[in-house]
């Protein structure tokens, strides 16, 4: 059994990149479902939002990448608008419907053989990344080499992304706390807990539920746009349903309406997740798993058992300790009309 391998990969699963987007798109959903109790299922088209108008940008209008920041988050404000604006007068399961649906459809236009041109069908658009990765060659961080921390090592790649990637995690933390704390915040975690005591007070409560929803998606469109420039391309199936799911995991897992459960949260579930997933593959590499003729795991199982075992350990969380890690039960309170 490698413990040394199985620690060292957790260590790095602890602080790598698919920490750092998760995070990023957990603070944004946050703000969302933690602070303002929208149901938004649809996170990650606003993921996808931010990664095609950087990947679009640098691909086939020939122009800065930074240009495609502003047209990601100009995609994410219209795909905000276009969510909230039909549903945020109705019940919050209209929303959760309609932004998992929408993300839904984002993801399947874009892989269409009809626009290909434009977003790459299933192949999605690649090699548009070298501009950032230039950035960190004039800094002194070059993408091929390796870089020691401790016992653990990193490609320039992965350190030059890790350093952007965690300065916009504080940067985006810092103001999700700034603007809780603020009579603004207030306001959303009033329309959480009642809605119609807000309304009484004559605050427009479509208005904030409007900007909260699109604060949100925002944020996790910069959690797109980093996951797309770590691996330097654009795949329509890296967005799926899925992704909200597992990003809304590690924010409850962390404890919603907690800046640092949004934070925190991301890093514990990939942690664990590859903790189990080396774990299994050490027990495995030399034959299945089994008891007597019973066969436990084999090698090729490991992905599905290790999101049974995330699945298992989060039911248990849920049991008894509901509001997360660092989480408070009474904030986990919303109002669903």
């Amino acid at each position: 059994m490698d413990w040394a391998g199985i620690f060292e990969n957790t260590v790095k699963a602890f602080i790598g990149i698919n920490a750092v987007y998760f995070a990023i798109a957990a603070i944004g959903l946050n703000v969302q479902f933690g602070y303002t109790g929208l149901l938004n299922f649809g996170q990650a088209g606003f993921m996808a939002a931010g990664a095609y108008g950087l990947g679009m940008t640098a691909r086939y209008f020939e122009i800065s990448f930074w240009w495609g920041i502003g047209i990601g988050v100009g995609y994410s404000i219209v795909l905000g608008l276009l969510m909230g604006i039909p549903t945020l007068r109705l019940r919050a399961d209209y929303l959760a419907i309609v932004t998992i649906a929408a993300a839904e459809i984002i993801r399947l236009v874009v892989r269409s053989v009809k626009f290909k041109e434009v977003f790459g069908g299933s192949d999605g658009i690649n090699d548009f990344s070298g501009e950032f990765r230039q950035l960190g060659t004039d800094i002194g961080i070059q993408p091929a080499e390796q870089y020691g921390f401790w016992w653990f090592t990193f490609t320039g790649r992965q350190v030059w992304t890790m350093i952007i990637g965690w300065s916009l995690v504080a940067l985006f933390g810092v103001l999700v706390y700034v603007l809780m704390k603020s009579p603004w915040g207030r306001v959303l975690k009033a329309i959480r807990e009642d809605e119609t005591a807000v309304r009484s007070l004559g605050k427009n409560v479509y208005s904030y539920k409007m900007q909260s929803l699109i604060l949100g998606g925002v944020i996790g469109t910069f959690s797109g746009m980093i996951f797309a420039l770590d691996r330097g391309s654009v795949q329509p199936d890296n967005y799926s349903r899925d992704v909200t799911f597992y990003v809304l995991t590690a924010l409850v897992l962390g404890g919603v309406a907690k800046v640092s459960g949004s934070i925190v949260g991301p890093m514990l579930f990939w942690a664990v997740f590859e903790f189990i997933t080396n774990l299994l593959i050490e027990i495995t590499k030399d034959g299945p798993l089994r008891i007597g003729d019973f066969t436990l795991v084999e090698s090729s199982q490991v992905g599905q058992v290790t999101f049974a075992f995330v699945g298992l350990m989060l039911m248990l969380l849920m049991i008894f300790r509901p509001q997360g890690l660092f989480g408070n039960r009474k904030e986990m309170a919303f109002d669903g009309r």
